[in-house]
């Protein structure tokens, strides 16, 4: 490598920190990597945001120009009054930050909250999605875990004590049990993950977290949109998931194989948020997946 590549090669892997006006949401988003790249979207979930990929992201610009947004509701992202806490109204932010930022074509990695935006990206505009890269992140019944039962309770019957059964989801405590429950070695975990998420929770409010969570049931009810896409258009899928996650079941990465012929299941010896515990294998994962699948 001459001195000319290494000094791209290395501007290619400085992570850029921006916000961009997407009707009347200030999205905050990270981006690295050449302009003429192939794309890859990161899309983060519950109690994260793209500071969940600081370190993912340097490991994939050599190769890709990635993008992560901060969805409304999480970290540096605001909103003005009046915007409708739903899964669709972050789909639609997020579909139309895509266009904002011309991304003809892209590959998505999602987690969390991030699928269900990504799945609705994929089902709108199918010919886009070159590649899905799935860490925990749902699409299917079974991977449904009873630590839902509370929000299908609400679901089923959205009083307000309903409601309110799910406030508990929001504490610190409980972002941190988020974080640390099914992870061997708790101390490879760093307490900035969860301090973050709840201090963005308690600038933006707890109130629009709880629309979200009374809303996910949409995201079921919107799975067989997810599995008709992946049988006709069989986009190059990898499901690398934490096998200990306490919501999302391994069954559910498992299922990625019943409706798309190219889906590829790996599992690592963690939690929910995997990528905490087990970064460098995922990043190595998904350059070899990305190689063969989109190029580079």
């Amino acid at each position: 490598m001459n001195a000319r590549t290494a000094s791209a090669t290395a501007d290619a892997a400085k992570v850029h920190h921006r916000t961009i006006d997407i009707d009347g949401v200030d999205l905050f988003y990270r981006e690295a990597g050449a302009p003429e790249a192939p794309v890859v979207l990161l899309l983060h979930g519950f109690g994260a945001s793209s500071y969940m990929f600081r370190e993912l992201i340097p490991q994939l610009a050599g190769s890709y120009r990635v993008i992560a947004p901060d969805l409304p509701g999480f970290g540096q992202t605001s909103v003005k009054p009046g915007f409708a806490w739903t899964f669709d109204s972050l789909a639609a932010v997020i579909d139309a930050f895509t266009r904002a930022k011309g991304l003809e074509r892209y590959a998505i990695y999602v987690f969390d909250y991030g699928a269900p935006v990504g799945w609705r990206l994929a089902v709108n505009n199918p010919e886009k999605i070159t590649a899905i890269v799935s860490q925990n992140g749902n699409g299917y019944e079974e991977g449904l875990s009873e630590g839902w039962a509370p929000m299908r309770r609400a679901w089923a019957e959205p009083s307000a004590a309903n409601r309110e059964a799910l406030r508990a989801f929001n504490t610190l405590d409980m972002l941190r049990w988020q974080y640390v429950e099914g992870v061997a070695d708790a101390s490879l975990i760093a307490p900035e993950t969860w301090q973050l998420a709840h201090a963005a929770i308690e600038r933006i409010g707890v109130e629009p977290q709880m629309d979200l969570l009374l809303d996910y049931g949409s995201n079921v009810a919107h799975y067989p949109q997810l599995h008709a896409f992946l049988r006709r258009w069989q986009p190059p899928t990898l499901a690398i998931w934490g096998r200990n996650d306490p919501f999302f079941l391994p069954a559910g990465a498992e299922a990625f194989r019943r409706d798309s012929g190219k889906a590829e299941v790996r599992f690592v010896d963690s939690g929910h948020f995997a990528i905490e515990t087990h970064g460098g294998e995922i990043a190595a994962a998904m350059l070899e997946f990305l190689g063969r699948s989109i190029g580079r």
